[in-house]
């Protein structure tokens, strides 16, 4: 018997809870990811030598948002990972100083639709 004992089908080794060494909210503040939350890179983040004391999944998703933004659900969809995992890896990354993440916009403080239409029909007069 040569071969390896598992496969890609198999899936992960390693359980979703000891990637996050048991925790199941990201960092002490309690900081909540939204799905639409867009992370991205901290470029004033330390170089490559504080990455090489990160997990392998923290360098993951850290290697997925260096090249362009990306939200939460894209992290966790392209990292194959459940969303819950990846919020608190993203908690361990934001409280390092490796990740920025902005929050979406409260519908409270979007403009009303009226103001909008306003706006557009202002726009067409010109």
């Amino acid at each position: 018997m040569n071969g390896q004992w598992y496969d890609a089908e198999a899936g992960p080794l390693v359980r979703p809870y000891a990637m996050t060494g048991g925790r199941t909210k990201p960092g002490p503040h309690g900081v909540r990811f939204d799905l639409i939350a867009l992370v991205v890179v901290d470029p004033a983040a330390g170089g490559t030598g504080e990455e090489a004391l990160l997990g392998p999944e923290h360098r993951a998703l850290l290697g997925r948002c260096r090249d362009e933004t990306q939200s939460v659900a894209e992290l966790a969809a392209d990292a194959d990972l459940p969303v819950g995992v990846v919020r608190v890896l993203l908690g361990d990354l934001l409280e390092a100083g490796h990740v920025k993440v902005s929050r979406p916009v409260p519908p409270a403080r979007l403009p009303e639709m009226r103001i909008l239409r306003e706006v557009i029909e202002g726009l067409r007069a010109l």
